[in-house]
């Protein structure tokens, strides 16, 4: 399908977890049945954790001070609130080629070439999906996460990449089932972008990875 017959959207106000799910769930259904258009939503969540498909329990700490929910997309425990892009992504994979690792990296290469258009060079590490931050001192930090799930082809949830949010709230998560390394920002990073740069970022990047 053609970039220019998706459609966007955009939330001004953080949207509630389980209504995001609830619309989610409603426009897939929608796209199964031909009656709507492929759809990329730009939101943000209140302070919250997920848990995906494989999380486990010793992953969220006792600090966690924010509710949790179960998601069906794939992964473990993140962290979404104020200040991170969450991109929920309702597109057609089988007319994209049907290769589920293949879209999950072309979502990678979406991220990376929306960060470039913001002066920011993030990397790929074997074996850990999603995006990071290799700092000078050699450290490893997560700027952008990915958590799929596919139904009759069609995905939903998405990506999450952090501009400004408070940091210290992914102190209540083993983010990613990763111990060892960190999660770090726009902001962190000394990039003064906002939610609306990314976002513009986003749209002139994507027909460059999904035509």
């Amino acid at each position: 399908m053609p970039s220019e017959e998706i459609e966007w959207l955009l939330s001004s106000h953080p949207v509630p977890y389980p209504q995001a799910v609830a619309a989610m769930e409603t426009r897939v259904k929608a796209m199964i049945d031909g009656q709507a258009q492929e759809l990329i939503w730009l939101l943000e969540h209140p302070p919250l954790y997920t848990a995906g498909t494989s999380a486990r329990a010793e992953e969220l700490l006792p600090s966690a001070s924010f509710p949790v929910y179960h998601s069906g997309r794939g992964g473990r425990y993140t962290y979404h609130g104020p200040g991170q892009r969450v991109v929920y992504v309702m597109l057609d994979v089988r007319a994209r080629g049907g290769d589920v690792h293949g879209f999950v990296h072309a979502l990678e290469e979406w991220i990376l070439r929306a960060l470039s258009r913001l002066g920011v060079a993030g990397v790929r590490r074997a074996g850990r999906v999603g995006i990071w931050i290799l700092r000078e001192d050699g450290r490893e930090e997560k700027i952008a996460a990915i958590g799929l799930r596919l139904r009759r082809w069609i995905s939903f949830h998405g990506i999450a990449i952090n501009v400004t949010p408070n940091l210290d709230h992914f102190s209540g998560i083993m983010p990613c089932g990763l111990a060892g390394w960190g999660v770090t920002s726009l902001a962190a990073l000394g990039c003064s972008a906002t939610l609306a740069h990314v976002d513009q970022a986003l749209r002139d990047s994507f027909a460059d990875v999904f035509p």
